[in-house]
């Protein structure tokens, strides 16, 4: 890896095997897994959990809380000693991606996708940013819309973007 970082640290290999793995965990798995989280990233758990106050329903942060599990078996299988994540971090993050996003509503529809493009270009995680926006986009097709989905969608960037940028030792 360069020492800037243009590596991402989670490759699409480290991110098939925690994918398949955890989605095909038993609950009983799935909970111990999410105990790990809460020991070693509590505030990634808290991200998802703190989703019920704002009117996401249980089944809808089912998917976060399991798209989180992976997020976090993926950085067990990088190999990398991440640090943890703070709150200051995950508001930082999110800030970050509300102005990438207001940005390019501002833009006209061309534009507005080169803007999106060199975003996940310039990326440290392309594969887990792909992953996240496929799986996301996957599942709002399936579920009935509702406004508290958009707090789920930035709960999931937010997972990706402080994985992402957060500094790690090897």
């Amino acid at each position: 890896a360069s020492p800037h970082g243009s590596m991402s640290r989670i490759s699409r290999q480290a991110l098939v095997s925690p994918v398949v793995k955890v989605q095909s965990m038993s609950v009983k798995e799935k909970v111990q897994l999410a105990d790990e989280v809460f020991r070693k990233q509590h505030h990634l758990l808290a991200s998802c959990l703190v989703q019920k106050q704002l009117g996401v329903s249980q089944k809808k942060m089912e998917f976060l809380i399991e798209l989180m599990l992976i997020c976090f078996q993926a950085m067990k299988q990088s190999g990398l000693t991440w640090p943890l994540i703070t709150e200051d971090e995950q508001e930082r993050q999110l800030a970050r991606y509300v102005g990438a996003v207001r940005f390019g509503e501002d833009l006209p529809a061309g534009l507005r996708e080169r803007a999106m493009a060199q975003y996940i270009e310039a990326h440290p995680e392309k594969e887990l940013l792909a992953f996240v926006q496929v799986e996301t986009t996957k599942w709002l097709q399936r579920m009935a819309p509702e406004e508290s989905d958009k707090y789920l969608v930035l709960a999931a960037m937010g997972l990706v973007n402080c994985i992402a940028f957060v500094p790690v030792s090897a």
